[in-house]
């Protein structure tokens, strides 16, 4: 059976729906900056309670992070099932936080790796670096640490943000990643208990309030299309 020509008027039509689909590809629920914007701005939360008042909660709040890809790779594949199309701006968009994931395991590996080995290299050469409080006198070894290691991760936060941001013209976006350099450059001039409240306002700028904003667009768009 010959297929039917479509006529001028409705290929218009066709063009017209495809673009609005692809446009709305980016702005589809906010789920994921939802995600990572709350759960990494609860852990520095939370380190930054720990450290200012000095007490802990038995275990490393930042394994949140590993029990948040669960629920990050299921919404991937929900939306991934969702999406009529995939642009051009869609493929880059995904390449760039592909890259992002990548570059934060590799910084963490980075950390706990060269904080180990720099100890083993010292020692190979017969020396060993101790810490001495000054209130109390007590001297116990030190663990080498990359100093301002959570600025670091900062300009990570803030570089896959900006990219999504200027691709997709998407405003919140840019702002909370000029927002989230601006608390990396005040975090060069503070210590660590405060590099953790100032993490805690990068994410909640840069993903969960631009994630909020998505979800509440989102949640409209789909209402209207269902009326």
């Amino acid at each position: 059976m010959q297929q039917k020509e479509l006529t001028e008027q409705e290929s218009l039509k066709l063009i017209t729906e495809m673009i609005g689909k692809t446009q709305s590809h980016f702005h589809e629920s906010g789920a994921s900056t939802i995600l990572w914007g709350t759960v990494i701005s609860f852990c520095a939360l939370v380190s930054f309670a720990q450290s200012f008042w000095n007490f802990s909660i038995g275990f490393d709040i930042w394994i949140l992070t590993l029990v948040a890809v669960a629920p990050q790779i299921w919404i991937g594949i929900k939306e991934g099932r969702s999406r009529v199309v995939k642009t051009y701006q869609d493929s880059h968009i995904d390449t760039i936080w592909t890259v992002y994931v990548i570059s934060i395991f590799a910084m963490l590996v980075y950390a706990n790796i060269v904080s180990y080995t720099s100890v083993k290299l010292l020692a190979g050469d017969g020396l060993e670096i101790f810490s001495k409080n000054i209130s109390t006198g007590e001297v116990k070894p030190y663990r080498i640490f990359p100093p301002s290691f959570s600025s670091v991760m900062m300009v990570l936060y803030a570089f896959p943000t900006l990219a999504t941001g200027l691709i997709t013209k998407y405003k919140p976006l840019i702002a909370g990643a000029f927002i989230c350099y601006t608390c990396f450059v005040v975090s060069l001039f503070t210590s660590f208990t405060y590099d953790m409240l100032l993490s805690a306002i990068a994410t909640i700028c840069c993903w969960l309030i631009p994630g909020l904003m998505l979800r509440n667009k989102y949640l409209k768009q789909k209402k209207e299309k269902d009326v």
